[in-house]
C-alpha cells in the first residue's frame, strides 16, 4: 500500500473486511464489544492489539478504518477520528497543553478555533496571536519553552496562505509541536507533512464528507502524540466519532480527488471572472497571480483551492442584496460541499468577533465566502453575474 499512489488509497487504504468478504466497508454499528471470558476482557484493557475493541468512544472498527485511511493520505503514522472538526482542534490543541504552557498562532482564524484559543487562556495557557503572513512576527513572538504554534494553512475566511515550512522550521528551533488545521488545503492538495507540520487537523465534515450529510474531524500525526496524548484525552471527554459517520466518510474518501480537483479548477475560473467586475470591490483567491501570498499557495497546494472570498460593492446591504438575489448557489456556512454554497462572514461565522478586529483581518460587511461545488462551472458563473448585476 505505502507505493500506491494517493488516488488509489482514496479508495483502498486501511480497510478491515469481516469473515464474510463484503466489498463495501461494514458499519460495525455497536458502541460495546463482547469478551469470551473475564480474563480476555481484563488483558485487553490493560494492553488492546491493533484489531480489539473496548467500547465505541475508545475505538470501532469502522472508525479504525476512516483513521488508517486518512493517515496513509496524509503520510502520518496514526490517525484519531473525533465528533465534529472543533473536536478536532480542541483534542489537539487541550491534549498537549497545561496551564503555564505558551503557545503562538495565527490570528486569522475561523471563529470557533479563536474562541479555543480564548478557553485555553481562561484555563491559564498563555496565547500570542501573529499576523500569520509575516514571519518576522512567528520569530518574535516564538521563545523557549513555547510548546505548540496553531495556524490554518489557509485562513477562513480571507484565504491568506501561510508559509507553512518557514513557520515550522521556526517552531522547531525551539521543540515546538506545529498543529496545523488544513482544511481548505484539503487532503487532495496537502503537503502539510512534508513541509514540517506535526499534527494535521480537518473538519471531515468539508471536502472529506462532501454531501453535508454527517460532522466529523480527524487528527493526523505521529503513533505516540495520537495514542498517547490525543486518544486518552478524546475518549474520556467524549469527543468520539461515531461508526455511522466514519463510513459516510470512507464513502466520501472514494470520490474526494475527482470532486476536489473539479472544484478548483472551477473555482480557479469563477475567480478569474468575477475579478474586475463591476459588483466586485476585490476578489480574493490563492490561484490569482494577484494574491499576496500566490507564490507559496503554488508552492505548498499547486492549486488555489475550491473557496472564494469576495468583497461585494455597497457593504452588507450590497452583500446582501448580492445573497438574495442567487438561484443556484445556496446560502449555508458549510464549504467544501458537491454544492456551491455561499455565507457572510461578518454577520455568521465571525459575527461574535468585535469590529476592530474583524477590519483587522479583512472581514469586511460586503466580504462573501463562496464555496465552489461540482454543478457545472457556466451555470455556477451565470448565477454569480445574475446575483451580482442586482448588486
Amino acid at each position: 500500500m505505502d507505493d500506491w499512489a494517493p488516488e488509489t488509497k482514496l479508495v483502498h487504504a486501511g480497510v478491515r473486511r469481516s469473515q464474510y468478504g463484503e466489498l463495501s466497508e461494514a458499519i460495525f454499528l455497536t458502541q460495546g464489544f463482547v469478551y469470551d471470558n473475564a480474563e480476555q476482557a481484563e488483558a485487553r484493557f490493560i494492553k488492546a492489539g491493533p484489531d480489539e475493541f473496548i467500547y465505541a468512544r475508545y475505538g470501532n472498527p469502522t472508525v479504525r478504518m476512516f483513521e488508517d485511511r486518512m493517515a496513509a493520505i496524509e503520510g502520518t503514522e496514526d490517525a484519531f477520528a473525533t465528533a465534529s472538526g472543533m473536536a478536532a482542534v480542541n483534542g489537539a490543541l487541550t491534549s498537549l497543553v497545561k496551564a503555564g504552557d505558551h503557545v503562538v498562532a495565527a490570528r486569522a482564524l475561523f471563529g470557533s478555533c479563536l474562541y479555543i484559543l480564548d478557553l485555553l487562556g481562561r484555563f491559564g495557557v498563555e496565547v500570542t496571536l501573529v499576523d500569520g503572513t509575516d514571519l518576522a512576527a512567528w520569530r518574535g513572538a516564538v521563545r523557549e519553552g513555547t510548546k505548540a504554534v496553531f495556524l490554518e494553512s489557509v485562513s477562513n475566511p480571507t484565504l491568506e496562505v501561510i508559509d507553512l515550512k518557514s513557520v515550522a522550521e521556526i517552531a522547531h528551533k525551539v521543540g515546538a509541536t506545529v498543529i496545523v488545521d488544513n482544511v481548505f488545503a484539503t487532503p487532495v492538495f496537502s503537503r502539510a507533512v512534508e513541509l514540517g507540520a506535526d499534527v494535521v487537523v480537518y473538519s471531515a465534515t468539508k471536502h472529506i464528507d462532501g454531501g453535508g450529510r454527517v460532522l466529523g474531524g480527524i487528527i493526523c500525526g505521529t503513533k505516540d502524540y495520537i495514542r498517547k496524548v490525543v486518544e486518552p484525552y478524546v475518549k474520556h471527554t467524549g469527543g468520539a466519532m461515531s461508526p455511522f459517520n466514519a463510513w459516510v466518510m470512507l464513502k466520501g474518501m472514494e470520490t474526494m480527488g475527482l470532486r476536489v480537483r473539479q472544484q478548483a479548477a472551477t473555482a480557479q475560473m469563477v475567480a478569474e471572472a468575477l475579478s474586475g467586475h463591476a459588483g466586485v470591490e476585490r476578489t480574493i483567491f490563492p490561484g490569482l497571480p494577484g494574491h499576496a501570498q500566490h507564490k507559496i499557495a503554488m508552492e505548498q497546494m499547486g492549486a488555489g483551492g475550491t473557496v472564494i472570498a469576495v468583497d461585494i460593492a455597497g457593504g452588507q446591504a450590497g452583500a446582501f442584496r448580492f445573497l438574495n438575489a442567487l438561484k443556484l448557489v445556496k446560502i449555508s456556512n458549510n464549504l467544501g460541499d458537491a454544492k456551491s454554497i455561499v455565507t457572510h462572514p461578518a454577520t455568521t461565522t465571525h459575527q461574535r468577533l468585535p469590529a476592530e478586529q474583524k477590519a483587522a483581518l479583512g472581514i469586511t460587511p460586503g466580504l462573501v465566502r463562496l464555496s465552489i461545488g461540482i454543478e457545472d462551472a457556466g451555470d455556477i458563473l451565470a448565477d454569480l453575474k445574475q446575483a451580482l448585476a442586482k448588486v
